[in-house]
């Protein structure tokens, strides 16, 4: 497979088949190797990491040993969805004992809380005339083999013509007060001592996506902020695809990025970067985002000692 060579050798986010990303675990290796990856995270949403996959013969496969094979260091990790009352606060774990009780836990209630919320905001999808059955989701996903999640609702939206994209119909239901479906969800102070007490880093995901359902004041993505970092958020995504994602505000994502490194690079640990990689291009998205669009360079990653160290 020929293509062109990432512009950041580092992306500490990334999506596989395990929840809503397209490609299998070894296709997201075997795309990272042929753009040049040399550090890659794989961060399924609130599932523990899987330490290996069975091929088409039988045999059980390491992921890390699959990826070195490919010149890739493949990093284990999970994206955790927090705060019910606030959309898109997203923290990815790395490092962690994926064995800690907490993890086991976590899929366990996530579940749950899945199930109830999305059904409710499918019969209000449908209630409100847009042509989507909680059935048909379910028999979707099912075919999928996946684990469900949001974003499946949206790109079903999108595959039958409601919307250009899955963001686009995203971008609609936080505009509108009747789809803001409240899913159960664990509290990010929670989430953060957690991962630490499993041995890990906790990393702020793409911030300037944060929302509240609620209406609030102006600065409340800033004060919500601080309180991440005095419950003692590690690090945060600098380098992010925020154009090609449901981020409505009028910024670039050069200029977030420099907002990042001037306002809480000094109060983190380490800065992380990634795409967000879900390998869209294959259910039709334009202009999907690629591995390694986004990131951070070699340097960057061998000067963090807490990234080079796990």
């Amino acid at each position: 497979m020929k293509l062109p060579r990432a512009p950041y050798p580092v992306d500490l986010h990334c999506h596989t088949t395990r929840s809503d990303g397209a490609d299998t675990p070894l296709e997201l290796i075997d795309r990272a190797a042929a753009r040049g990856m040399r550090v890659i995270a794989m961060t399924d949403h609130d599932l523990r990491p899987a330490r290996s996959v069975r091929a088409g013969d039988g045999e059980e496969i390491s992921l890390i040993g699959y990826a070195a094979a490919h010149g890739v260091k493949l990093l284990p990790g999970i994206e955790i969805s927090c705060d019910t009352d606030v959309e898109d606060v997203h923290i990815v774990g790395l490092g962690c004992n994926w064995d800690d009780p907490f993890f086991a836990q976590l899929e366990q209630e996530v579940a749950r809380s899945k199930l109830e919320s999305y059904r409710v905001l499918v019969e209000a999808l449908a209630q409100a005339g847009y042509p989507i059955g909680w059935q048909e989701l379910l028999e979707q996903n099912e075919k999928a083999g996946k684990s469900l999640q949001k974003k499946q609702i949206f790109e079903l939206l999108a595959a039958k013509g409601c919307f250009g994209s899955w963001s686009e119909a995203k971008l609609m239901t936080k505009r509108d007060s009747r789809f803001r479906i409240r899913r159960r969800k664990p509290r990010p102070e929670a989430v953060i001592e957690a991962l630490h007490v499993a041995g890990g880093v906790a990393i702020l995901a793409h911030p300037f996506l944060i929302t509240p359902l609620d209406p609030q004041p102006e600065d409340f993505r800033g004060a919500y902020i601080d309180t991440l970092l005095a419950a003692g958020i590690d690090a945060m995504e600098a380098s992010y695809p925020y154009g090609k994602t449901s981020y409505h505000g009028s910024s670039s994502a050069a200029e977030l990025e420099a907002l990042v490194r001037r306002l809480y690079a000094p109060r983190l640990r380490f800065l992380s970067g990634g795409s967000d990689y879900h390998a869209d291009f294959k259910r039709g998205v334009q202009n999907a985002r690629e591995i390694g669009e986004c990131g951070l360079s070699y340097a960057e990653y061998l000067a963090a000692d807490p990234l080079r160290t796990l």
